[in-house]
């Protein structure tokens, strides 16, 4: 079986394992989702991440977030740009995911970055994916 949508792998595997109420998830490694999950420990979604390297892909093993309550941290994950659509937008496009309590990635001419980042930096780009 080929995957052809590797992101939407990723964020449902996250999505898996947060019902699933896992303290982890692995996930094969790319520099496209390490980028992603870099974004999601940042902005404080996450824990922590770690990457493996190995003779073949290597492996992400990601960290999930909880609190108190132990009710995760990741409300939502979404998928915006997929392989038969394409999302571009444009910085004067971008619009705070709910109210600013959201994040957007974006991959962008200087590389993977969030909404708030790309309009500091006056950019547009792809529209990965939503997380709130």
């Amino acid at each position: 079986m080929s995957m052809t949508d590797p992101i939407a792998d990723l964020l449902t595997r996250i999505r898996n394992a947060m019902r699933a109420r896992h303290d982890r998830v692995e996930v094969p490694a790319s520099r496209l989702k390490v980028d992603i999950v870099r974004i999601l420990k940042d902005e404080g979604f996450i824990k922590n991440f770690k990457v493996s390297r190995d003779n073949k892909q290597g492996m992400i093993r990601v960290f999930l977030k909880y609190t108190d309550r132990n009710t995760s941290v990741i409300n939502g994950l979404e998928r915006v740009s997929k392989p038969g659509r394409r999302v571009y937008q444009k910085a004067s496009e971008l619009k705070p995911v709910l109210s600013g309590l959201g994040v957007l990635v974006l991959s962008t001419s200087r590389g993977v970055m969030t909404d708030k980042e790309a309009r500091r930096h006056n950019l547009g780009g792809e529209a990965l994916c939503q997380i709130w």
